[in-house]
């Protein structure tokens, strides 16, 4: 059915003798095989070793082509140089109508060229007549195309120059390598144009365009180990395009201390602050003059000619591949590193299936301690192939996602097995990552344990002092004591983190390269680690908040774990859509989309929920492939700050989180007013959801949710069950004393019931245990700061003033702490203060009326407020029409607070836009491509 429907699209087919070698070859004929082609003859190298054939070879024999392994098709020049008639009456014999040349690194003579009546057909990486010669794609990246591809051409007795049948180009990103722009583009598409060239061609319709006074050609010289010395004295964005066009072969190298040392992985990072690199040494290049090149912890930075930097990851000195940032660090060897390794059943299963994968891509034969992979016949692509393949060795072990994967330089660095080996398990143990910078802890006694927490900013996987070193005290709420200093963030490390999320956010980085269902696996480690801690994070919220400690625990942690998994698992299943559109006619089209994530996210999460808040919106903006920078509440920075301690122990890459604590004047603003910020999500006031919109609008149009202020309002009917709807009523108002953004703000109760509602009412909140949150009789703790608290003495003083009839509580509590007693106003006017403006505390408002439901829907809608509201009635008809026509964002019919993290969760009109939690949240961090071709 394949060749069936491949061949619909030409009417001819073709005898073609295909010669080359390698992965590119073999895709190239199984794809002329599947278009209706006759391979008649495949000619390729000889094996590398004895059962180790070249992988056309091999595919070509399971398929029963004739196979010919030619060593060279000419007499060497001392016999001669003739052409060798033996190997040409091979040739011959396989009758060709043309020569389909695929990744061939061999010459091949003109009178072989020429003999088929179509001639020969080549592919090459590079825009003719622009970079002919053996470096092409290289040449590309070294020059610094923006525009990149490859021609295929037919042969003629000139380098490259015969005429031009087809071309296809890619744009070339900054950071391309050979082996990315390969992948990518080069070796898929360069596989479909030689079979579109060769159904051309049977067709009749292949052009033959002169490649004769093109614009742009030149003859690039083959890159060598003796002509791809590194001049530093050269721009950075040039020094960076030398070193990717070099990797992985031959390396660009430069001297250092007389050795050669070559250079891999290269990323351009332009204008650097010296004073911030914290470098491990440095050292001076024969190549560079004066300038001083810098050995970090994430690499080499080169000092180029015009004072900017080129960040390495890998050198190679010595024949040894290793990692930049151990290049002239003293390694003493320990006799742990000596002695044989010592393996634990898990290690043992994971090196039994790296040593079947060497056995297997080496052609079965037996691997031994001292097997040099590539002295038993292993090349470059041998090692893409083994990466891979322990790939899904490492993804299928228990610690799954939490080991970084090798990389081909791992693999040149350990070319003998028992490095190999090794330097795998120290991957899979951990033992190879570059050690922590140690964390500076605060350790507290409280609620019988010790509990320890992070002080200081955390920006690119460390926790780091503020640049201008100020500092903070965040107080706990219950004693009004100091806890400790904090790191107090400024516009300089709000600018530090944001290039550190847009790093980590770059193609090619770690986690852009990381399989969707790999970063589902990191969310749910993550997760598993915040339950592991959950004791730990609830007492730690208490302390800093003030919320009641078996709350912390059920809803503040609780729901933050549950949100992460719910995440996690739609790592894997943000999809797509292909939407049938017209056809161009006579061609057609495929026309579909891809949801990406938008980069580097700033989040804004107020005091009340401080763990909650930054994990409705982290996880979503994870799951998405965002990287993140968070401002946690300058009052409640320590939860955040802890969380990021447990990013660290997950294994996520650095940058991918970043905490900074600091005022919103400065801090928040910096972040909403950044221009790498893509989009902004924000939990607050409504006030301060303006002025975000304003800061987006005025810097780059970012993308933005807010969930801002309310004023919910709650009608209960007298044909509820009342006292079903008391407790609700208490909840709704008093739930996390009463800072909750869902709260009900106003309360409406039909006047039949009102008296014995309220009574019951005051009755339950008298029951209230107020004190210690940590201690578990506790049900309603202190107020959160001190601000706070007098903002809500003030509105109670309002409400008075104003002639609500003041029932109960409403006072600062005679003790140590931000305690305020639980109030209840009744008769309270539509045209009161209290009745209009959120208190977020714990204040009912209560307002009567007299049973009609169009009235006082009215009067509950009557508000610019949206985000929650909700009914008691036992009459489902009742609830269903009160339900529909109350204006929030989430309504509530008979219970009050029930949120769920598979549900989402926003308001409407004041109260904001965007969507926290649930299988729409995802959509608040990803953006939508629609992609059409024409075909």
């Amino acid at each position: 059915r394949v060749r069936k429907r491949e061949r619909e699209s030409h009417q001819g087919e073709m005898k073609v003798a295909v010669i080359g070698q390698s992965a590119f070859g073999a895709a190239v004929y199984e794809a002329l095989l599947a278009a209706g082609h006759t391979i008649t003859g495949v000619f390729t190298i000889p094996d590398s070793k004895p059962g180790k054939a070249d992988q056309l070879a091999d595919t070509a024999a399971k398929n029963g082509t004739p196979v010919f392994k030619v060593a060279k098709w000419k007499a060497l020049k001392k016999d001669g140089g003739g052409l060798l008639q033996d190997v040409f009456d091979q040739y011959k014999s396989t009758a060709p109508e043309l020569n389909v040349l695929a990744f061939c690194t061999q010459f091949i003579p003109p009178e072989v060229a020429d003999f088929p009546k179509h001639g020969s057909i080549v592919y090459h990486p590079s825009i003719l007549p622009a970079h002919r010669g053996a470096s092409a794609i290289s040449w590309t990246l070294i020059n610094g195309d923006e525009t990149g591809g490859f021609t295929i051409f037919f042969a003629d007795d000139g380098l490259d120059t015969g005429p031009i049948l087809l071309t296809r180009t890619t744009k070339v990103d900054p950071d391309d390598t050979v082996n990315t722009i390969y992948k990518r583009f080069m070796f898929p598409e360069g596989v479909k144009g030689m079979v579109e060239a060769v159904n051309m061609i049977a067709d009749g319709t292949a052009p033959r365009i002169s490649q004769e006074g093109m614009p742009g050609a030149t003859y690039d010289p083959m890159l060598k180990k003796e002509n791809v010395k590194l001049d530093l004295t050269k721009p950075a964005r040039a020094v960076h395009n030398f070193i990717r066009g070099c990797d992985r072969v031959p390396g660009a190298w430069i001297t250092v201390n007389g050795k050669q040392v070559s250079l891999f992985g290269s990323l351009c990072k332009g204008a650097v602050d010296v004073g911030s690199l914290k470098p491990l040494t440095e050292f001076k290049a024969e190549e560079s003059g004066d300038a001083t090149h810098f050995v970090c912890a994430d690499g080499i930075y080169l000092c180029c000619g015009d004072g900017q930097f080129t960040l390495v990851d890998k050198v190679e000195v010595d024949k040894k591949t290793i990692e930049a940032r151990k290049f002239l660090q003293v390694e003493e060897a320990s006799a742990a590193a000596a002695a044989p390794l010592q393996l634990s059943a898990e290690e043992q299963e994971v090196s039994a299936a790296a040593r079947a994968a060497w056995q297997q891509i080496l052609g079965g034969a037996a691997v031994a301690e001292q097997t040099d992979f590539f002295e038993a016949g292993a090349g470059s692509m041998d090692v893409t192939a083994l990466c891979s393949r322990i790939e899904q060795v490492l993804a299928k072990s228990p610690r799954g996602a939490a080991v970084k994967p090798l990389s081909p330089e791992d693999v040149y660095g350990a070319p003998k097995w028992a490095e190999f080996e090794r330097a795998l398990v120290r991957r899979y143990r951990g033992d190879d990552a570059p050690k922590a910078k140690p964390i500076s802890l605060v350790r507290v006694s409280a609620n019988d344990m010790e509990v320890s927490f992070p002080h200081q900013l955390f920006i690119d996987g460390e926790f780091v002092d503020a640049k201008d070193g100020k500092t903070f005290d965040t107080v706990n709420p219950t004693t009004e004591q100091v806890i400790c200093k904090v790191a107090l963030g400024g516009e300089a490390d709000i600018n530090a983190a944001v290039a550190a999320a847009k790093t980590a956010f770059a193609h090619g980085s770690e986690w852009r390269n990381m399989n969707a269902r790999d970063r589902g696996r990191l969310m749910y480690r993550l997760a598993d680690i915040m339950e592991e801690h959950k004791n730990e994070l609830a007492t730690i919220e208490s302390l800093d908040s003030g919320a009641v400690f078996t709350l912390a625990l059920k809803t503040h942690v609780g729901m933050s774990i549950d949100v992460f998994r719910y995440m996690a698992g739609w790592c894997d299943k943000i999809e797509g859509k292909t939407i049938p559109i017209n056809n161009a006619r006579p061609s057609r089209n495929l026309c579909f989309t891809k949801r990406e994530p938008i980069g580097v996210v700033g989040l804004i999460v107020p005091w009340n929920y401080p763990l909650m808040m930054l994990a409705w919106k982290m996880a979503a903006a994870l799951a998405a492939g965002n990287t993140v920078v968070i401002k946690p509440a300058n009052v409640t920075p320590l939860t955040a700050l802890k969380f990021a301690e447990l990013v660290v122990k997950a294994g996520f890459p650095k940058g991918v989180i970043n905490v900074v604590p600091g005022s919103g004047r400065l801090v928040g603003r910096a972040l909403a007013v950044h221009p790498d910020v893509r989009k902004l999500g924000f939990t607050g006031s409504t006030e301060i959801g303006m002025q975000i919109m304003g800061y987006a609008a005025e810097s780059n149009l970012k993308k933005v949710s807010l969930e801002l202020g309310g004023k919910s309002p709650l009608i209960i009917f007298a044909d509820c069950e009342l006292d079903k709807a008391v407790r609700g009523a208490v909840g709704a108002c008093f739930f996390n004393k009463g800072e909750n953004c869902i709260a009900a703000g106003r309360v409406f109760v039909q006047d039949s019931i009102l008296d014995k509602f309220v009574e019951q009412v005051v009755a339950e909140v008298k029951k209230m245990k107020i004190g210690d949150p940590l201690d578990r009789a506790t049900g309603h703790g202190p107020q959160n700061h001190l601000a706070h608290l007098e903002k809500l003495l003030d509105y109670v003083a309002q409400g008075k003033k104003e002639g609500a009839r003041f029932i109960h509580g409403g006072m600062r509590l005679n003790r140590p702490g931000f305690f305020f007693e639980p109030a209840v106003f009744t008769h309270v006017e539509d045209h009161h203060y209290i009745a209009k403006e959120e208190s977020f505390g714990p204040i009912m408002i209560i307002s009567s009326f007299d049973g009609d439901v169009d009235k006082v829907l009215a009067r509950a809608n009557a508000t610019e407020f949206g985000l929650a509201a909700g009914v008691f009635t036992k009459d489902i008809n009742k609830a269903l029409r009160v339900s529909e026509q109350l204006e929030g964002g989430t309504v509530f019919v008979n219970v009050w607070n029930k949120t769920d993290v598979a549900a989402p969760f926003g308001g409407f009109k004041r109260s904001g836009f965007g969507k926290d939690m649930g299988e729409e949240a995802l959509g608040e961090y990803l953006k939508t491509k629609t992609i059409t071709i024409e075909y």
